[in-house]
């Protein structure tokens, strides 16, 4: 598949309807807080559920791909952590630097990404993936963006408890080893895809009404380092890793590797306002910071992911 075709099928499909919601989000000011209630709590939990309970992915896949993304957030937290140190960035922004770097938008951009490339597997394997890193990011990176502030992180953590996506998947897995999933062309089953299938283009719209009211007050120099690893050091990692560990199925590998890949994530955003050291440094505050990394991630995913998906495709994974 040429970078054309890849462009056009798969991520420019994703990049027009987060578009949608940035003008929406700009010309409206429309307030996405509903919508995103709404998504997370009702939408994707359906998606995930669905997904995951007709996938036809085995056990042992799903928990590659939380194995890999443990291994993919231990080793870009290390390799954030030191090429913060060494670059000379001090807390807040230090803190702001690895969770930026380290955590990917795989729900919002990285599954209706995946699913346009991959299909129905990419999709399954994307929502897996999420479900790992939203744990990950209620316990991990809270402690990271509540270091440098004043806010508790057990806060933090316990919300993990209150992500309904995790008790979908998790009900999901339990229906299907107790052979529990009502069939697929049932009532009960039609009802809930017809749901979830919502949950693909509101995501987008919510992206992109995101992007539209944060505050782009940092300088692009100042957002160089975290760019560099959150889409340049990344997809290395990720492609490294998906070798490594033999996922078995080359979609579900490339799925990794794309949600890996994905601009940063803009939950990073909200857990370093609300734990974080919100004083500005020399003019510039840690929410001006990462709102400009999110949104120059998200400028530059769109060459990189259409080179790195036709590169998958091509067999580099």
């Amino acid at each position: 598949m040429s970078l054309v075709d890849v462009l056009v099928s798969a991520v420019l499909p994703v990049v027009v309807v987060a578009a949608l919601g940035y003008g929406i989000g700009r010309i409206q000011g429309i307030d996405s807080d509903p919508i995103a209630a709404v998504t997370v709590h009702v939408l994707t939990p359906a998606l995930a559920f669905h997904s995951i309970a007709t996938t036809e992915l085995s056990g042992g896949t799903l928990a590659r791909i939380v194995g890999g993304l443990v291994a993919f957030i231990v080793v870009m937290t290390v390799v954030a952590e030191l090429a913060g140190r060494l670059a000379g960035i001090e807390e807040p922004f230090l803190s702001a630097l690895v969770l930026l770097a380290v955590f990917p938008n795989s729900g919002n951009f990285g599954i209706p990404l995946s699913e346009f490339a991959f299909g129905a597997v990419g999709r399954s394997a994307a929502l897996v993936y999420m479900t790992g890193e939203a744990v990950l990011m209620y316990t991990v990176g809270v402690y990271v963006a509540a270091r440098s502030g004043v806010a508790s992180w057990t806060a933090g953590v316990r919300r993990v408890a209150t992500v309904p996506l995790v008790y979908a998947v998790l009900a999901a897995l339990a229906g299907r080893a107790l052979g529990l999933v009502p069939p697929v062309d049932s009532t009960a089953m039609g009802t809930v895809q017809l749901v979830g299938d919502a949950a693909i283009p509101m995501m987008l719209l919510v992206l992109g009404i995101e992007l539209a009211r944060t505050d782009y007050g940092a300088t692009l120099r100042a957002v160089g380092t975290a760019t560099v690893l959150k889409m340049g050091v990344a997809p290395v990692v990720a492609v490294a890793l998906a070798l490594a560990l033999g996922f078995g199925d080359a979609t579900v590998a490339r799925t990794f590797v794309v949600e890996s890949a994905a601009p940063s994530a803009v939950t990073s955003l909200v857990l370093l306002i609300e734990f974080g050291d919100t004083d500005p440094v020399d003019g510039v505050t840690v929410a001006e910071f990462a709102s400009t990394v999110i949104l120059v991630s998200v400028v530059l995913s769109v060459p990189i992911l259409t080179v790195l998906i036709a590169l998958l495709q091509a067999g580099l994974v």
